[in-house]
């Protein structure tokens, strides 16, 4: 394990049977409070940003927002908000996604990405994948090119990799930390 694995890993805290029993749920929350933790973090990122090649940055909503807009003003790139269905004002381009129990809805400005934008989607937690599958086919749709996607931690048992490897068409997907 690299010196900055053990410092995020070291400030992500484990909070049992949380939201439901059974689940053990991993509260970045410390990590974004420790100011060296979360430059490292936005470091890193950035990183990955300059190495896709990315012009832009897309955060998901909520915590993709936390980490993308920082990673955004590191690489020098534009940030763009992928909202959930309902939240942006004016023209929209929205995808619907099925999720364990029901579906959900994101929206991204239709005027915020054009053909020519190479994209990288960041995030917190790649878990089962379905959100940021969805983002990417939000992404082909707006005339862009996924760059990839980087996020924090991946749940490798939750199989998201799987599921975005055919989506993603061999753009890269890093994970800073796999549990």
């Amino acid at each position: 394990m690299t010196d900055i694995q053990e410092l995020l890993l070291s400030r992500i805290r484990d909070v049992a049977d949380y939201p439901e029993p059974g689940v053990m749920f991993k509260d970045i929350t410390p990590l974004l409070a420790d100011p060296a933790a979360f430059t490292a973090l936005t470091d890193a990122l950035a990183g990955i940003a300059t190495e896709t090649g990315a012009t832009k940055i897309v955060g998901l909503e909520a915590r993709g927002f936390i980490l993308g807009a920082p990673v955004a003003v590191r690489a020098g790139l534009g940030f763009i908000p992928v909202r959930k269905a309902g939240k942006l004002p004016g023209a929209t381009l929205s995808q619907a996604y099925d999720l364990e129990y029901g579906s959900a809805e994101i929206e991204v400005h239709a005027e915020d990405l054009a053909q020519g934008d190479r994209v990288l989607v960041v995030d917190d937690v790649l878990a089962t994948g379905g959100t940021a599958e969805a983002s990417i086919q939000l992404i082909r749709r707006a005339g862009a090119e996924v760059a990839g996607l980087a996020v924090l931690m991946e749940l490798g048992f939750l199989g998201g990799r799987g599921r975005l490897e055919p989506a993603l068409s061999g753009a890269s997907l890093e994970a800073l930390l796999t549990v």
